[in-house]
C-alpha cells in the first residue's frame, strides 16, 4: 500500500511539537526513515520499489499563501513581509524545514528524492530570506567577507548528519545525479531574473509535467529569451553560467530554447544568426 510519509514521521518529538503549531498538517502513515547514518551517505542511493510518498502539505500552504502569481510581469513574487510578520506561519516553515533534516532521502524513488530536494531547496531559500530580512536581493545575504557572495556556500541544513548548503543540494545533488537542465527552472533562488516559483509543490507524480512548464513558462518570458532583431538577442544568465547543461556552447543554448519556445520565438531562433547578449536581475521577488 502506497503511503504519505511524513517528513516529521522519524522524529516523533519534532512531530508532536509542529503538529501544536500546525493543525492543518495531515500525517499519513509511518517513515521508516532515520536509522542510518548519514557519514559518507551517497545521495544517488534510491529506491524504486518504494512508493511511498513525503508529505509536502505545509510547503504547500506556505505557497498558498504567501506566493502571489498575478503580478502584470509575469513574474512570481513572494509576501515575505507578510510571512516575517506572521510568527505561526514562520514556525510551520522552520517545522517543515526540520522535518525535512529527519528524512532519509536515499530510500525514496529517484523521481520521489527529485521533488524532495527542489522542495527543500526552494522552502530553505524563503527561510533563508527571511532569517536575514527586509533586504534587497539575496545576495545581500553572506556569511563570510566577500561583499553580495550570497547564501549559497553558507551550511544552512543537515540531512543524515552531512551539513547541506544550498550550493549542495542544486549543484552536488540534483544537477550531479539527474543531469537535467530542466532542474534550472524549478530552484528559485528568490531574484527577478529567476526561473518563477512554482504555486504547487513538486511531487512524484506531476514532477515531469511542471519540469516541462516551467521551462516553457521561462524560456517565453523576456527574461528567459528576448530576440531584439535577427542580429542580437539577450538571454538569461544562467544560460551562460551553466553552458554545460544546455549544450555546452552557444549554438546548443539556441537548440535548448527552441525546444521550449513558442511559435513565433521559436521560428525567429531558427533563422538567427547574431550575438546572444546575458543578464540577470537579482533584486528579490518581493511583492509589494
Amino acid at each position: 500500500m502506497n503511503q504519505t510519509v511524513s517528513p516529521f514521521a522519524a522524529r516523533p518529538g519534532a512531530l508532536l511539537a509542529v503538529l501544536a503549531a500546525v493543525p492543518w498538517l495531515a500525517v499519513a502513515g509511518a517513515c521508516a526513515a532515520g536509522g542510518a547514518s548519514g557519514a559518507g551517505a551517497s545521495w544517488e542511493e534510491h529506491d524504486d520499489r518504494n512508493a511511498d510518498t513525503i508529505d509536502h502539505s505545509v510547503w504547500q500552504g506556505i505557497l498558498d499563501g504567501y506566493l502571489r502569481t498575478d503580478d502584470p510581469s509575469g513574474i512570481h513574487l513572494f509576501d515575505y513581509a507578510g510571512l516575517h510578520a506572521n510568527e505561526a506561519d514562520r514556525e510551520r516553515l522552520l517545522g517543515y524545514l526540520e522535518g525535512l533534516e529527519a528524512v532519509d532521502p536515499r530510500i525514496y524513488s529517484r523521481d520521489e528524492q527529485m521533488a524532495y530536494w527542489i522542495n527543500f531547496y526552494n522552502a530553505l531559500t524563503v527561510e533563508t530570506i527571511l532569517g536575514d530580512y527586509p533586504v534587497d536581493s539575496i545576495r545581500e545575504i553572506h556569511e563570510g567577507i566577500v561583499p553580495l557572495s550570497g547564501p549559497w556556500g553558507d551550511e544552512r541544513a543537515t540531512v543524515l548528519d552531512q551539513s547541506l548548503t544550498l550550493d549542495n543540494m542544486e549543484h552536488d545533488i540534483l544537477r550531479a545525479i539527474w543531469k537535467d537542465p530542466r532542474i534550472h527552472y524549478a530552484v528559485n533562488c528568490a531574484s527577478l531574473g529567476c526561473p518563477n516559483l512554482a504555486p504547487a509543490v513538486y511531487t512524484a507524480a506531476r514532477l515531469e509535467e511542471m519540469l516541462e512548464q516551467g521551462a516553457r513558462d521561462y524560456v517565453n518570458h523576456p527574461r528567459g529569451a528576448e530576440l531584439l532583431d535577427e542580429s542580437f538577442g539577450v538571454v538569461s544568465s544562467i544560460y551562460t553560467w551553466f553552458q554545460e547543461d544546455f549544450g555546452g556552447n552557444e549554438a546548443g543554448v539556441i537548440e535548448h530554447l527552441r525546444r521550449y519556445a513558442g511559435p513565433e520565438l521559436a521560428e525567429a531562433l531558427r533563422s538567427f544568426e547574431g550575438s546572444l547578449d546575458y543578464e540577470y536581475d537579482w533584486n528579490l521577488n518581493a511583492a509589494r
